[in-house]
């Protein structure tokens, strides 16, 4: 017990004070975190994937059996995730709810920061390959799940183009088969960017948690953090195995698949009028309920 809750002392609860603090922000400032959310996607995140990959020794063989670890461990829990919504008789917007809030999990704010802590820099390399991947699919199938498959598979696919961090992959690569040296008038600024991710990730998450609050639907909520907390890693534990991750990308792939539900999710709800208000819940429920799940997780998989 007690090595639990110094697992959690030194690993969660740093992540919940600095969520705290986004969230105290948000109330008294009354900020908006769309702005901080976009800087955060679109640049602080590709500088953090840029300088990681260009600092490791992962190779391109690697990346791609990661990737394609992401899309099973996301694509296995969406099909349980439908499969139970079929089981309970969920129709239209609630089941796409439900699934949307089961499926797609928080690898970014909480994820990255959380996998740093863990388990180290390198074990944040793997995770960055992992929420690039997550990333690509909530803003691809997930666009899909919230219009019950109304949209065109070209507006699912156009989803892809918009995650910036994916361009870090290609950028990174090209970078390290030329060396991996950057000049300095280039790495330190990239240096600064990519520091900055992880603690302004953490702020946003208590910025956007400022804007949740409890549905209506608690047994459906119930199900859904159970689905995402508990199912979802139990699943990716053994894809790890199927894949044969290393050591230090199972442990960060397993912990990527145990976040709770992502924050994204509640954009993709709001965009398609799928009941926000559920979607938000379980984001909420989801992370408050997460370090419960997600502390003797980390003590199997070793983290200190």
């Amino acid at each position: 017990m007690t090595y639990l809750l110094g697992l959690f002392a030194d690993n969660i609860l740093p992540i919940m004070l600095v969520a705290a603090a986004g969230l105290a922000l948000q109330r008294m400032l009354r900020l908006d975190p769309y702005p901080f959310s976009r800087l955060a996607f679109y640049v602080t995140t590709p500088a953090l994937v840029f300088w990681l990959l260009i600092g490791t020794h992962i190779s391109p063989p690697d990346i791609l059996r990661m990737m394609a670890f992401t899309g099973a461990a996301v694509l296995g829990i969406g099909l349980l995730s439908l499969l139970v919504a079929k089981g309970l008789r969920l129709k239209g917007e609630t089941a796409a709810a439900f699934i949307l809030a089961s499926t797609f999990m928080n690898s970014g704010n909480y994820g990255l920061s959380l996998n740093h802590f863990a388990f180290g820099e390198e074990a944040l390399a793997w995770a960055s390959i992992f929420y690039i991947a997550g990333t690509m699919l909530t803003n691809s199938v997930g666009v899909l799940v919230a219009t019950a498959g109304r949209a065109s598979p070209w507006k699912a696919l156009a989803g892809l183009a918009r995650v910036p961090s994916m361009y870090a992959i290609p950028a990174a690569l090209i970078v390290r088969s030329l060396g991996g040296e950057l000049p300095y008038s280039l790495s330190r600024p990239v240096e600064l960017l990519a520091s900055a991710a992880v603690p302004l990730m953490i702020l946003i998450l208590g910025m956007q948690l400022g804007h949740a609050g409890l549905p209506k639907e608690r047994g459906l909520l119930a199900g859904a953090t159970a689905l995402r907390l508990i199912a979802a890693p139990a699943m990716a534990w053994g894809l790890a195995i199927l894949f044969q991750l290393s050591p230090v990308a199972r442990q960060a792939g397993i912990l990527e698949a145990a976040m709770p539900t992502a924050v994204l999710n509640t954009v993709i709800a709001l965009e398609y009028r799928i009941q926000p208000a559920f979607v938000t819940g379980a984001v909420l429920v989801s992370t408050l309920v997460s370090p419960l799940t997600i502390t003797p997780l980390i003590a199997l998989l070793g983290g200190s």
